[in-house]
């Protein structure tokens, strides 16, 4: 069977473009080669749901992969985990006011579950001083965009010290985009090499965290790796979201065994000039945040280059036949999570047939005012 053959879906004249298809067997086999990464422990996967977004995937996760932990990055995301069976979810971003509130008014809908929060100030910490919310610091490794820079010890300390619920660091390295799988590596060991000495200056303080949690998609095998986090003090979790649909990015830092297991498919809409077609899945589609081309074409074999998006409409260059008017194209995303939250609702394939439709619950966020 062709790499097509095994995405195609019968029936899609009828399916209304561009829509979102998830594969489910696809996404089970993801998350099995995730695991067998982190030694078949599920407990060693703290999975970021920005990815999935789905209620739908995390049940699956939960009651058939005994993955009972995640980390999130809206107060939605967080109130579809605990509602879809997660037992222990972080909500990986520095809230503050009115989204500080929220994220206790949903931790005390769910009283047996455990809801952790990011903090980076002593200002932030005082948000969570009295209730049962346990809270991280957030250890910026390099990426700059938020945490305390994993460097400055002493700060480190003195803010664990003020913090009654301290349960751990978090260390999002998702700036580990070395293409060499073993520079990457290296390079990502030095920083972890660097985290333990943190954890031991915690230790020494009186508050050695519970849990430290580090890499993302491009550091999930250095993090697995690292042979000091095996019989730490401490469990280490790795959090890479991105796995369990992968996408053209993803595929090119993973180790074999991964597959695309969510894909857009678009309707050939326009033949514009000679050698070109345009599909129906603009940037409101599969989304261009991470740069051009947006998207490969599935069975193209390099003949189809995805060229800028609009709004509405996907040009693409071919150098060869252009398909006719009205076929089907395929498309693997080059960044899945923002496209994902592109669509309301996902359709799922299996054996090549529409099985049901279910939504992207957590797409978007709450409402700002209620």
């Amino acid at each position: 069977m062709s790499e097509l053959d095994s995405y195609r879906v019968e029936g899609v004249e009828r399916l209304r473009t561009p829509a979102l298809l998830i594969y489910p067997d696809i996404v089970d086999s993801n998350i099995r080669t995730t695991l067998a990464i982190v030694g078949g422990n599920p407990d060693r996967w703290r999975p970021h749901v920005k990815t999935v977004k789905m209620a739908y995937i995390i049940r699956r996760m939960v009651e058939e992969h005994g993955i009972r932990q995640v980390k999130c990055a809206t107060t939605l995301e967080l109130s579809t985990s605990l509602a879809a069976g997660v037992t222990d979810a972080l909500l990986a971003y520095p809230v503050v006011g009115a989204n500080a509130e929220r994220v206790k008014e949903i931790a005390a809908e769910y009283p047996s579950a455990k809801v952790s929060v990011l903090v980076e100030t002593a200002k932030q910490a005082e948000i969570w001083k009295g209730s049962a919310i346990g809270v991280f610091i957030d250890v910026n490794p390099g990426m700059n965009r938020t945490g305390i820079e994993q460097d400055h010890v002493a700060d480190l300390v003195e803010l664990a010290k003020s913090i009654p619920n301290f349960r751990g660091l978090h260390y999002y390295d998702g700036h580990m985009h070395i293409a060499d799988p073993v520079e990457r590596e290296k390079e990502a060991h030095k920083g972890y090499a660097q985290l333990m000495r943190l954890t031991e200056a915690l230790a020494e303080a009186g508050k050695a965290p519970e849990e430290v949690i580090t890499s993302g998609t491009p550091a999930l095998q250095p993090g697995a790796t690292f042979a000091p986090f095996q019989n730490a003090p401490f469990v280490h979790r790795v959090s890479p979201g991105t796995v369990t649909f992968c996408d053209t990015t993803s595929m090119g830092e993973l180790p074999a065994g991964y597959k695309p297991a969510a894909l857009v498919v678009a309707s050939v809409v326009s033949h514009p000039i000679a050698g070109r077609f345009t599909v129906d899945a603009g940037h409101k589609s599969v989304s261009a945040d991470a740069g051009v081309p947006t998207c490969q074409v599935v069975g193209a074999n390099g003949e189809f280059t995805p060229l800028k998006p609009s709004e509405e409409h996907l040009p693409i260059d071919s150098k060869g036949t252009v398909p006719e008017i009205g076929s089907y194209v395929y498309l693997v995303p080059r960044h899945v999570c923002p496209t994902v939250n592109n669509f309301d609702d996902a359709l799922i394939i299996q054996n090549n047939k529409v099985v049901g439709t279910e939504k992207v619950t957590a797409r978007g966020h709450e409402p700002a005012y209620s």
